[in-house]
């Protein structure tokens, strides 16, 4: 088993692209007239954990879609693993998991995990060894022939994780995969997220709003709004704006954004208005003389 693995590692290190793991340049997304990405930029680096994190409806999810390749409308360049989002090339090289659980009711954890490394073509011999790495990473051994309908929320969670896992993905994409669950098992989920990236090299990208969770990421994205207020590690954030924890330093620089947001709009109002002495003037300009009216 040891040796399937390592030849299925082996292959994905091999065909790694080099450079950022995520570009993105000018990213747009409008949907229904209203603009819920910002021209967005930035890069996502290689085997790293990047949290992605802002308040709910700021745009996170919609981010993640238009990298795994899902979401409409998208303009702008954004590459991912050195091809445009969405590539055919990328399908086996990303792990996605939505905040819905996706995972058939009727089928056992393990029968889900096997049909899904079916789709994604993982050898029928090797296909056994992978269910067991991926049903043990999330600690679902135990529940692994109960049928998915008899499980709990988190626990189908985990198999969406589970399968997410499933062909050693240079990229994980999780969209919020903490949720619901228990204290004991947000620390299990977020030492394997360490575990993927520290030991196996892939590069994973978590939305979360929960602002403790920042402190376990490499580096962070915040939005707000369908734009980015800040891209950089934990510890710069902290020290730039003289914060204790992140949220702390989340919170200072939405009240940057406010008032910068603020005064532009006072200038703007101040540029374009008249003084009574000024309107008299340009009414007077303005009124028709007696050879003009003609």
């Amino acid at each position: 088993m040891t040796r399937t693995l390592s030849r299925v590692f082996i292959h994905h290190m091999m065909n790694k692209a080099p450079g950022p793991a995520i570009e993105a340049a000018g990213l747009r997304v409008v949907r229904g007239g209203r603009t819920v990405l910002d021209d967005l930029s930035f890069t996502i680096p290689p085997g790293r954990i990047t949290g992605l994190l802002g308040p709910s409806g700021c745009g996170k999810s919609t981010l993640m879609r238009s990298i795994v390749g899902s979401q409409a409308h998208v303009t702008g360049t954004l590459n991912v693993l050195g091809h445009p989002a969405g590539h055919r090339s990328l399908r086996p090289r990303l792990g996605y998991v939505t905040q819905a659980p996706s995972v058939y009711a009727d089928l056992t954890a393990r029968q889900n995990l096997d049909y899904y490394a079916s789709v994604l073509g993982i050898a029928h011999r090797d296909r056994a060894a992978q269910v067991e790495r991926a049903l043990t990473d999330v600690n679902l051994m135990s529940h692994a022939d109960n049928l998915a309908a008899n499980l709990s929320g988190g626990q189908r969670g985990r198999v969406s994780l589970a399968v997410a896992l499933l062909g050693e993905p240079e990229l994980l994409v999780l969209d919020e995969p903490t949720v619901g669950l228990d204290p004991v098992l947000r620390r299990d989920l977020w030492e394997l997220f360490h575990h993927i990236a520290d030991d196996r090299g892939a590069t994973v990208l978590i939305s979360s709003h929960v602002m403790d969770e920042a402190e376990r990421c490499h580096r962070l994205l915040l939005m707000r709004e369908g734009r980015i207020l800040a891209d950089d590690t934990p510890d710069a954030l902290r020290e730039r704006t003289g914060s204790e924890t992140v949220e702390e330093a989340f919170l200072r620089l939405v009240d940057e954004a406010n008032s910068e947001a603020g005064s532009e709009a006072n200038g703007n109002a101040g540029s374009t208005a008249r003084t009574p002495a000024q309107q008299t003037k340009a009414d007077a300009g303005a009124a028709p003389t007696e050879s003009s009216a003609r």
